[in-house]
């Protein structure tokens, strides 16, 4: 099971990301469970300079920018 966390305060942009993971998720019937860090405390622990963040079991994948469906099918697909 892919432990996913999507870094970000709650804006536009993060919601995006959220409903582009979960529909990948869906789409390639993967096992995944998403929690949502909004705390500012919890996402500086995290190497990113920018918001939303995406990051799949422990390892941060993006930052700063909305990855294409295609990109994020790719990653959690390996």
């Amino acid at each position: 099971m892919l432990t996913i966390k999507i870094l970000g305060s709650g804006c536009a942009n993060c919601k995006r990301l959220e409903q582009i993971v979960r529909k990948v998720i869906e789409n390639n019937s993967l096992e995944a469970e998403i929690e949502k860090v909004t705390d500012f405390q919890e996402i500086t622990k995290w190497p990113i300079l920018s918001t939303p963040g995406l990051v799949v079991d422990g390892k941060v994948l993006s930052s700063g920018r909305i990855p294409s469906e295609a990109e994020i099918t790719d990653w959690l697909s390996r």
